[in-house]
């Protein structure tokens, strides 16, 4: 119906209730945008990462035996290992705090690469010198030819990870997207040149040489835009207080999750061997699209909780809301068609590793409430809880790993995992009013 005006006499319609509707939903969307923009850009990042990796990983296991993928996906694993050591957990800490320093941000970041270049550099070179005691199986990268090689990938992978926070804290994960875009595609385009040019190590140079390339690229974009830009639209921040109590604090729970994800694949190489841990290897590059999925969504939380503290309460309630249900239809969807996707790689794959890729696709639906636990702490500044979650799933992993695996074998491995973030995740849920509230809860 049509209403008249008294003043001028004119008609105005009223908007049709779902045009209301929809303005409604779009102003509501807008508010909360920063938080989910940022956390759908990331974990688009991390699918496409995940999905180009699968069709690199079909190839490397099409062209080279599975003893060799099993040895290269170690050296990658010590590396990724070590690159995440030496990057001090910067990338994290420019997360949290690059949304306020300002004027600073240039000269915190250049720091940053500096302090993870030197302590990347020299851990690889200490793990070089310990490969007999730790990994033998490695022996071959402490050759004149391949060391500095190991030595100059870990550097450049610890770099990786810091461009990766500054990127997303300066609220530029579209190029966070990018770079893994560059990074996959030039990896498996690199292999396909090393196969066909016969060159054992071509998984190894692959991945090197795509490295290099996004890193270029990557803080071309950084340093020359991304950077000046937040500096211009935040010219009253400040270098941030209490920075390096914060960074050791929160450091040495990082470590605890690295060692988590790293040394498992190690523990497999040394007990099963270069063929099973190439079947445990492609298993955990699988699901852990899924725990990235939880990382990715906690990382923007920390970012927008930077920008207004008031709200973090609220931000880890909408990520567990808008996460959890797709992730449960993917780990469900994960778990039925693994055998099918397993056999890509080959019929080998299929037959070994099922049992564990649906025990570690299970094992992420708790790992997004541990997640998002630690999260909240660390943007609450209670690294203390932060720290102690992380340890205590680091112990419960590596732990259960060596208990399980000479009974169980792979499976155990997806056991162990599946066992220990049940453990940490239920009491989380049993407390979620303490350390959750919600925002009505929280503002009385």
């Amino acid at each position: 119906m049509a209403s008249q005006t008294a003043a001028s006499g004119t008609v105005t319609l009223p908007a049709a209730p779902y045009t209301v509707v929809l303005r409604r939903r779009l102003r509501s969307l807008c508010s909360y945008e920063p938080l989910l923009r940022n956390g759908h850009v990331l974990v688009a990042s991390s699918v496409m990462t995940a999905g180009l990796g699968a069709v690199y990983w079909v190839l490397a296991t099409s062209w080279y035996r599975p003893e060799t993928v099993g040895r290269s996906y170690a050296v990658i694993s010590a590396v990724t290992l070590l690159g995440g050591i030496g990057q001090l957990n910067l990338a994290d800490v420019l997360m949290r705090f690059a949304p306020s320093a300002g004027r600073h941000t240039r000269q915190l970041l250049l720091r940053s690469y500096a302090a993870s270049g030197l302590c990347a550099g020299a851990g690889a070179a200490a793990f070089l010198a310990l490969v007999p005691l730790v990994a033998p199986g490695l022996g071959f990268l402490r050759g004149p030819l391949v060391a500095p090689f190991f030595i100059a990938g870990t550097i450049g992978y610890a770099w990786f990870i810091v461009q990766d926070g500054a990127l997303t804290g300066v609220r530029r994960a579209n190029w966070v997207l990018g770079e893994n875009t560059i990074f996959a595609v030039v990896k498996t385009l690199a292999l396909a040149l090393a196969a066909a040019w016969a060159l054992g190590s071509g998984i190894l140079l692959s991945w090197a040489g795509a490295l290099a390339v996004s890193l270029t690229v990557a803080n071309y974009v950084l340093l020359r835009r991304a950077v000046p830009a937040h500096q211009r639209a935040h010219a009253d921040g400040t270098m941030p207080p209490r920075l390096l109590g914060y960074a050791a604090t929160d450091y040495s729970g990082a470590l605890c999750r690295l060692a988590a994800y790293n040394i498992v694949p190690l523990i497999v190489l040394n007990t099963l061997g270069g063929a099973r841990n190439a079947y445990f290897s492609l298993s955990w590059v699988i699901a852990y699209t899924l725990y990235q999925a939880a990382y990715n969504m906690g990382s923007s939380l920390l970012v927008e909780s930077a920008h207004d503290p008031t709200r973090i309460s609220e931000l880890g309630r909408r990520v567990l809301r808008h996460t959890g249900p797709p992730l449960t239809v993917a780990v469900i969807l994960l778990v039925v068609v693994a055998p099918w996707l397993l056999s890509v790689f080959g019929a080998e794959y299929a037959h070994e590793a099922t049992g564990v890729l649906r025990l570690l696709a299970l094992s992420a639906l708790p790992n997004l409430l541990l997640n998002v636990a630690i999260d909240v702490a660390r943007a609450h500044r209670r690294l203390a809880w932060a720290v102690a979650l992380q340890a205590t799933l680091c112990a419960l992993v590596l732990v259960l790993t060596l208990q399980l695996i000479p009974r169980f074998g792979l499976n155990g491995v997806g056991a162990a995992w599946l066992l220990a973030e049940c453990a940490l995740a239920l009491p989380l849920l049993l407390t979620l009013p303490r350390w959750l509230p919600s925002p009505a809860r929280s503002s009385r």
